[in-house]
């Protein structure tokens, strides 16, 4: 679907959509914990369709090894990998986009240890084996998933106490302690070491109920429209939300003033999409640092942000890890950018067109719907003007 956008002011009041995150660590859970809990305010993107999927041919029976079919979610396939081990001694995994591109590095350097079978071929990842309690040893910085597909697994697993270690400084350490509160409220208990955790074996998940609270990092394209001009009433948030990317409130009351500055991402890499466009159209230059895995996300996510913003008008420098951008007072527009099959890169666009003095036609603007399927009505709503064009 491709999407000509006119520049205009978005206004009114918007609740973002639940919270991916949360839902897919509680689906997980209460499939761990059969019998019957009740989530609610679960929304059916794309990629929680996908764990909801998976979860299902994990519980059926026939196969010894199932087909997971993961979508494009990261989430669904580094969850699910260790929990199938444990519930079916492997299953066999695929997805679409760049999935199954995506580093499994820290997985496979276990699996090498412990003699647990993996192959990747023809897009097909094949794991067999099974998970005993004992150490086990990962990087912090290349993603927290492995260190939720672990936590999850590992309280099931028959006989003594396992332990996580970790090599390197954890990343995005939010995203773990959001797995923790939710095994916490399904009734698996773990502690957390000076090193990483400690996990007890033999536990089992009981039945719960939770409401999925809305999600701080769609939340960010809406802080991210304010800081353009928009006229924006965000509401529904969870102030007392463990969820990292909250980050986007301070990082935007700095955005907002003028000057020079430095914005950390490593604890909040998905907000980088909203932060580097309102960052296009302030009075200073701005650095986004620790940015490094963007570059395995649903596209390189530097380079994307880069060459979308860079083709609307703003002057952005791509670097390693980084990003410089030095503030202009308007965006151009009257461009077709690609939205690289990535959803953030669109809603990031769509924010963008409102500062714009031309149109701008976006392509393959349905990607929206991995995370949040109801975007482009929303913005419709709020005010934007959305034609449909021929490819």
């Amino acid at each position: 679907m491709n999407l000509k956008l006119t520049p205009t002011k978005l206004s009114g009041t918007i609740t973002p959509p639940p919270s991916k995150s949360y839902a897919h660590r509680a689906l997980i859970a209460a499939a761990l914990a059969g019998g019957e809990s009740q989530l609610t305010n679960l929304a059916n993107s794309k990629d929680i369709i996908a764990t909801r999927r998976c979860l299902e041919a994990l519980a059926a029976s026939g196969e010894e090894l199932p087909l997971l079919d993961c979508g494009e979610s990261g989430s669904t396939l580094r969850f699910l990998i260790p929990v199938a081990l444990v519930l079916r001694g492997g299953a066999r995994f695929t997805g679409q986009g760049r999935l199954m591109e995506r580093p499994q590095k820290p997985y496979f350097d276990l699996f090498d240890e412990m003699g647990i079978f993996y192959e990747l071929k023809d897009s097909i990842l094949t794991v067999k084996g099974t998970l005993f309690p004992g150490d086990y040893c990962l990087p912090g910085n290349v993603s927290s998933q492995f260190v939720t597909g672990l936590l999850y697994s590992l309280p099931l697993l028959s006989g003594g106490s396992s332990r996580i270690l970790l090599t390197t400084e954890l990343e995005s350490r939010n995203y773990v302690d959001m797995t923790v509160a939710v095994m916490n409220h399904f009734g698996v208990r773990v502690e957390e070491t000076t090193d990483g955790w400690l996990i007890p074996g033999n536990q089992t998940y009981t039945p719960n109920s939770l409401a999925i609270e809305a999600d701080w990092s769609q939340a960010g394209f809406f802080y991210a429209a304010l800081g353009l001009g928009n006229e924006l009433d965000i509401q529904g948030m969870n102030p007392d939300s463990v969820q990292g990317d909250m980050r986007i409130v301070p990082y935007h009351e700095k955005l907002i003033r003028s000057g020079d500055m430095e914005l950390d991402v490593s604890q909040c890499p998905d907000l980088v999409p909203p932060l580097a466009v309102l960052a296009s159209v302030r009075r200073g230059t701005t650095q986004i640092v620790n940015a490094a895995r963007l570059r395995i996300k649903e596209s390189d996510r530097l380079a994307s942000v880069t060459q979308t913003l860079n083709a609307l008008g703003a002057q952005i420098e791509e670097y390693p890890d980084s990003l410089t951008i030095h503030g202009v007072d308007s965006l151009v527009g009257g461009v077709t950018v690609d939205c690289c099959n990535d959803h953030r890169i669109a809603m990031m666009a769509a924010m963008a067109a409102t500062r714009c003095t031309a149109p701008v036609i976006l392509y393959g603007a349905q990607c929206v719907e991995k995370s949040y399927p109801t975007f482009w009505e929303d913005y419709v709503r709020l005010g934007g003007h959305i034609e449909e064009v021929a490819e």
